[in-house]
C-alpha cells in the first residue's frame, strides 16, 4: 500500500522506531536529566501541564511527519539501500532537524545539555528512519 508514492508500511515502521527512540531517551534512560534541564519536578509537572494534557495526543504526529518526509527525500534521491538511507538520514538529521532544534537554544534560555539531548534524539531518529525506509524492499512491477 502506498501513500504519496511511499510505502505506508515503511513510513509506519520508521515512525514507530522514532517514537520508540524518544521513549527510551525521555521516558526510560534520561527522564530525570530531561526534567532537570527544564526545572521540572514530579510535583510541579502536574501544575505546569494542567489543562495542556491534550498536547500529548499530538506526539505521534511528529515521528509520522519525519518518517514521511524522509521517505519523500529518499524517493527524490532515487537510491534505495541501507547505506543510502543512512546517508540521507544523516543529512536530513543534521541540516534540518538539528538545525531547527537549535533555534530554541540560540534564542532562548535553555541549557546546552537540553540542546545536546534533543539533537541526539532527532539525529538518531533520522538515521533509523533513513535506514528503515532506505532498506525497505520495493515491490517489483508485475
Amino acid at each position: 500500500m502506498r501513500v504519496g508514492g511511499q510505502s505506508i508500511w515503511a513510513v509506519l515502521a520508521a515512525a514507530v522506531a522514532i517514537y520508540f527512540i524518544g521513549f527510551l531517551i525521555y521516558g526510560l534512560v534520561f527522564s530525570e536529566m530531561w526534567q532537570g534541564f527544564h526545572g521540572y519536578t514530579k510535583d510541579n509537572m502536574a501544575t505546569i501541564f494542567a489543562g495542556k494534557e491534550w498536547r500529548m495526543a499530538l506526539s505521534p504526529v511528529m515521528p509520522l511527519l519525519v518518517a514521511f518526509g524522509m521517505a519523500k527525500v529518499i524517493g527524490w534521491r532515487g537510491e534505495r539501500s541501507l547505506t543510502a538511507g543512512l546517508g540521507t538520514g544523516l543529512w536530513v538529521g543534521v541540516c534540518f532537524l538539528v538545525a531547527s532544534r537549535m533555534y530554541a537554544f540560540v534564542y532562548g534560555p535553555e541549557p546546552v545539555g537540553l540542546l545536546i539531548m534533543d539533537s541526539l534524539h532527532v539525529l538518531a531518529g533520522a538515521l533509523v528512519a533513513g535506514a528503515i525506509i532506505g532498506a525497505w524492499p520495493e515491490k517489483k512491477a508485475a
